[in-house]
């Protein structure tokens, strides 16, 4: 008899007379009614013992977290909150389980407590329907740009270049820490390494995501990235993954058209997909709201914050426009800001961003053309407005409840003036020789995007903090698991 899924079953339109089903016990109560739960959807199913069918000993086996096998009748449940059952013939239990020593017993754990027990931490119902969503997300995103056209590659790991100029990077070496081989100068000499000079692992694939688009025209990278900021804030990681598109031909119109088009088509994939987990996080959502005062709480639950992304055109603002409207709105007039705009170069901070999405457009809004000092290096300069100030061709899409969701630009194709900010910028031309040769060779306007995969997993599950959206977090001080 092949085994059926919780899901498969509970999908049934009518009952079955055999049915064989694997998977975890939350509950056994009263020695009669289990919660069987298998991972494919939040629900459990419930199984029904007779248990004079059955020995006292192995009854006692069936404790929370035990995993068992059961076959039985999917009948009709004759109880509330389930529309069938299964009526128990044979069960068996498949391993051990310690009742004494299990730790995601049913009742509510903190998260920093299921943090310590992240391998089990997906038995809740939070986590099931947390990770099941990373999941969709992830699918959603190959379907998308597989369905357009682009070309998946992967990009290197371990790279000598630092795409975003930082510095915050994780040194990769095979030199003996204690007694590693030294220059003249006292200094480590990496000549004698494993790759022959100092490598690191990246924290973008978006240079190397380049050279390809400028072959294969339209091209995206999904994968691990890596940042050594030393920083325990709920939004960042040490490793982290990246979705990054990078398009030939097409300039920055065509990117904020095409991260737009992204943004709506992967979350409307989850609405569809996934009604059951984000109606389950959007109740937890909520009641985790009313413990808070009323001027802390959201004015849109958790699916409506979707859907208002979906459904809604995304407002495009220069960077310039966004600074007026902040300098003079009330918040900041009324020092209600934590960070007061003054002046036209301020780096814009969440609740800014926020202010202009949730207060000022009631939309996701799309801010371009950003000082050309507070972004990166290979971003395409404009030439300067009437005030003689330079802006660069970027581009940051704003969310409701988060800000920043997107981060992108028209790359700098024009050789002399990329050699020109690099100076400026102490960022040696022989490290990135290859990424000039494009712009020798066959140089064409070209844009992409980057978007940090947590962070829309945040958005989507209504998570606060990052460490909840991945399966194992890796934070300072921390790596285990």
């Amino acid at each position: 008899m092949t085994s059926k899924t919780v899901a498969e079953l509970l999908s049934q339109d009518g009952t079955l007379q055999d049915v064989s089903i694997k998977g975890w016990v939350r509950t056994f109560r009263a020695n009669r009614f289990i919660a069987l739960n298998d991972g494919s959807t939040i629900n459990n199913i419930q199984c029904v013992v007779d248990f004079e069918n059955f020995d006292e000993s192995l009854l006692k086996r069936i404790t929370t977290g035990a995993a068992i096998h059961v076959t039985g009748e999917l009948v009709e449940s004759q109880g509330k909150g389930q529309s069938v059952e299964i009526v128990v013939k044979t069960l068996d239990v498949l391993g051990d389980s310690d009742p004494e020593t299990y730790p995601i017993q049913p009742k509510k754990h903190s998260f920093e407590f299921l943090r310590e027990n992240a391998h089990l931490r997906t038995r809740t119902n939070t986590f099931s329907a947390v990770m099941r969503l990373r999941s969709s997300l992830s699918f959603a995103v190959h379907k998308y740009f597989n369905e357009n056209g682009f070309n998946y590659m992967h990009t290197p790991i371990v790279t000598g270049s630092d795409a975003e100029g930082a510095g915050e990077m994780f040194k990769v070496t095979a030199l003996d820490a204690k007694n590693p081989p030294l220059n003249e100068d006292g200094t480590v000499n990496y000549k004698e390494d494993f790759f022959g000079k100092e490598t690191n692992l990246t924290v973008s694939g978006q240079l190397e995501a380049e050279t390809y688009a400028m072959s294969l025209g339209k091209v995206y990278t999904f994968g691990p990235t890596f940042r050594a900021e030393n920083s325990n804030t709920t939004r960042h990681l040490a490793e982290f993954w990246m979705i990054e598109p990078e398009v030939a031909f097409m300039d920055l119109a065509g990117n904020m058209d095409l991260a737009e088009d992204f943004m709506k088509s992967v979350l409307s994939y989850v609405l569809e997909h996934n009604k059951e987990d984000l109606e389950f996080l959007d109740n937890r959502l909520q009641k985790e709201e009313e413990k808070l005062p009323q001027a802390q709480r959201s004015d849109m639950s958790l699916i409506e914050k979707i859907k208002f992304v979906v459904d809604n055109n995304f407002k495009r603002v220069s960077y310039t426009e966004a600074i007026d409207i902040l300098r003079n709105c009330k918040p900041n007039k009324k020092k209600k800001f934590n960070y007061l705009i003054n002046e036209w170069g301020a780096d814009l901070q969440s609740e800014h961003e926020r202010f202009l999405v949730e207060k000022h457009f009631k939309c996701p809004v799309i801010l371009f053309d950003y000082p050309a000092n507070i972004k990166a290096f290979y971003m395409r300069l404009n030439e300067p407005d009437a005030e003689g100030r330079e802006t660069v061709r970027a581009m940051d899409i704003l969310f409701p409840g988060i800000g920043e969701m997107v981060g992108g630009s028209q790359r700098e194709e024009r050789l002399d003036v990329l050699k020109e900010k690099m100076k400026a910028l102490d960022i040696d031309e022989k490290e990135l020789w290859w990424y000039l040769d494009l712009r020798k060779y066959g140089t064409a306007v070209h844009s992409g995007f980057g978007l940090g995969f947590e962070r829309l997993v945040m958005f989507t599950t209504g998570m606060g903090n990052i460490r909840d959206v991945i399966p194992y977090p890796r934070t300072p001080q921390n790596a285990e698991f």
